[in-house]
């Protein structure tokens, strides 16, 4: 799973330093994929993407970039609202294809912080959706 995380925050999320996103593969690997609810999607007997969740928050939504554009998302963000009546999610807004992808569901802004969670300095657009509104 970190494999995946990797390599689709890589192709998104060029504009973080590539120590910084290897760094932070340890941290998915140790601690937010074991700590959190995490659902997988599968293809041919192989992950292609997860979604992980710390209750109601969407820790990370990943897709192998092999496999996106296929729905794979969309599918993992259906088996979250399964379990949750409404998700929140934290976006980097220099990431406009995550941005589009998640307006593109009904999520909406609720929030902004100027630094992200390591105290880094790029902004981060807070997104919640409701269940009922959720367009999958």
């Amino acid at each position: 799973m970190s494999d995946i995380w990797l390599r689709a925050s890589r192709l998104v999320h060029g504009f973080l330093p590539d120590q910084h996103l290897v760094a932070q593969q340890a941290l998915v690997a140790s601690i937010y994929l074991p700590e959190g609810d995490t659902y997988v999607a599968v293809q041919s007997s192989k992950p292609v993407g997860f979604i992980g969740l710390r209750g109601a928050y969407v820790g990370g939504l990943f897709v192998d970039p092999a496999s996106q554009r296929k729905g794979t998302g969309r599918r993992l963000l259906a088996r979250a609202f399964e379990a949750r009546a409404f998700l929140t999610l934290g976006v980097y807004a220099l990431n406009d294809q995550a941005q589009r992808f998640y307006k593109s569901i009904g999520f909406e802004e609720v929030g902004r912080s100027g630094t992200d969670e390591q105290g880094m300095p790029f902004e981060v657009i807070t997104l919640r959706c409701e269940r009922e509104a959720a367009r999958l």
